[in-house]
């Protein structure tokens, strides 16, 4: 199976949109396909960069440096996770670095290349748009649970943990 035919099979599952095939291949069009080897970092914490990465399969972990040779992993990514969702929006540098644990492949799309769809495919880029928008959202949802929970274990040991 061919780069562009694995990212239109992939297309819809990951998108989590209602996309039909003819967008699928306009899609593939657009994205690359990165094969990614075990210890390969796919971006690095505090580094710009303009694209998007969504998670095809394997293992990727994100991390962030705790000092020295010490790291932090924040989440393992599985299939369908989006990263570098807002350096893609606003070109900010990433907040952490994403390593593959295992050969991993993930399909990545630079701005450019998505704003050079948008006169054509409005409605194409709107569902792309809303895709990262859903994916910044569950990340936030997230957060926000994990802070509950520590807030919730600090009150309860009264601040000694």
């Amino acid at each position: 199976m061919s780069d562009i035919q694995k990212t239109v099979t992939n297309c819809t599952t990951l998108l989590r949109e209602n996309i039909d095939d003819r967008e699928c291949e306009i899609l593939a069009g657009a994205f690359q396909l990165q094969k990614l080897a075990a210890e390969e970092i796919l971006l690095s914490e505090g580094h710009q960069d303009d694209s998007l990465h969504i998670v095809i399969d394997g293992d990727i972990v994100a991390t962030r440096d705790a000092g020295g040779d010490e790291f932090v992993v924040l989440n393992h990514l599985k299939p369908g996770d989006v990263a570098g969702a807002m350096g893609f929006i606003d070109g900010n540098s990433h907040s952490a670095t994403l390593r593959a644990t295992k050969d991993s492949h993930v399909l990545t799309l630079h701005r450019d290349d998505l704003e050079g769809l948008l006169d054509a495919h409005p409605r194409l880029v709107y569902k792309v748009m809303k895709m990262i928008v859903r994916s910044v959202h569950q990340t936030l949802l997230g957060m926000n649970q994990q802070f509950v929970q520590m807030n919730n274990y600090i009150m309860r040991e009264h601040g000694r943990y």
